[in-house]
């Protein structure tokens, strides 16, 4: 099968389309089909070390020269081709979407994945390349919600809300039924407001914690904030979240099966900024790193 391989830790140009050997369904696996999958900036960070925080534990969970497992990739949509003879969940021709996270692989046509790991069927009424976009940004909002127990009539404000987790957390937010205050750059006001936030800060403008009004939680969805930065903006019995440094989003599939819910209730919306063909994934990795990417960066395998 054909798979992106990350040859070596460094810029976008160690990226290479190779022939690799295609996997195989274990008794409890499934092998899916891969159609789409994104670049996230956690998969532009792994290949190129370029947060100095993260360098040295990812180094040792992948490698000191270069990662072992070679195919990057954190989501993907496709369909199932095999089943291994245990699995009970899924059938050949079922259309899925999943969430692999630190096992990468899914920058490759073919992957394989445990039954009872992060996958589900896909939300019906949305194609492989709007599901592809939805696992990572979903699961870690809610993760990071659940975390900070967040619940209807609170006043929550999202930093960074333009981007895959932003997106996803102004959208869910509303849906549990808070007032969101969501912060991002002038180019995106209205956008971010379009998905729901009751209200936007433009950050380049504004700093939202020298503002009168306080907040039950501050979500930081890009991890370019710190709670002493916040505090003056926190109620008294507040909460700071942020997806860094507060260890790995715990993914479930049940938050899959709720997202696909969502998704077919018309309630949540997967945001798609560009589509790139699979040979043109260093491209994909350029734009990403710029910072400025609108939600996700698709990739189109088949």
């Amino acid at each position: 099968m054909k798979a992106i391989v990350c040859t070596k830790y460094g810029s976008p140009d160690v990226l290479e389309l190779r022939e690799v050997e295609k996997p195989t369904p274990k008794d409890n696996e499934v092998l899916v089909k891969v159609h789409a999958t994104t670049v996230t900036s956690g998969d532009c960070r792994v290949r190129g070390f370029t947060n100095p925080f993260l360098r040295l534990l990812m180094r040792l969970i992948l490698g000191a020269k270069k990662a072992r497992n070679l195919i990057l990739g954190v989501e993907f949509a496709g369909e199932v081709e095999a089943v291994g003879k245990h699995v009970k969940r899924f059938k050949k021709g079922d259309q899925v979407y999943a969430l692999n996270g630190m096992r990468f692989g899914a920058h490759a046509e073919y992957i394989c994945m445990p039954e009872e790991s992060s996958i589900a069927l896909k939300p019906t009424n949305v194609t492989y390349e709007e599901a592809a976009a939805i696992p990572f940004g979903g699961t870690t909002a809610l993760h990071f919600f659940r975390k900070a127990k967040v619940k209807t009539g609170q006043k929550v404000l999202i930093y960074g809300a333009s981007g895959s987790v932003g997106t996803s957390a102004v959208q869910i937010a509303k849906i549990i039924g808070t007032d969101v205050t969501a912060v991002c750059s002038s180019a995106n006001y209205e956008f971010v407001k379009s998905l729901g936030a009751d209200h936007v800060i433009d950050y380049t403008k504004e700093d939202f914690a020298q503002r009168e009004e306080r907040y039950d939680v501050i979500f930081d969805a890009v991890g370019k904030s710190s709670k002493a930065s916040c505090k003056k903006a926190l109620k008294p019995n507040g909460t700071f979240i942020t997806v860094v440094g507060q260890g790995m989003a715990k993914v479930l599939k049940e938050d899959l099966i709720y997202l696909k819910v969502l998704t077919e209730e018309g309630k949540l919306q997967s945001v798609i900024d560009r589509i790139y063909p699979f040979e043109q994934i260093s491209e994909a990795h350029r734009y990403v790193e710029k910072g400025h990417k609108k939600g996700n960066v698709v990739i189109t395998v088949r």
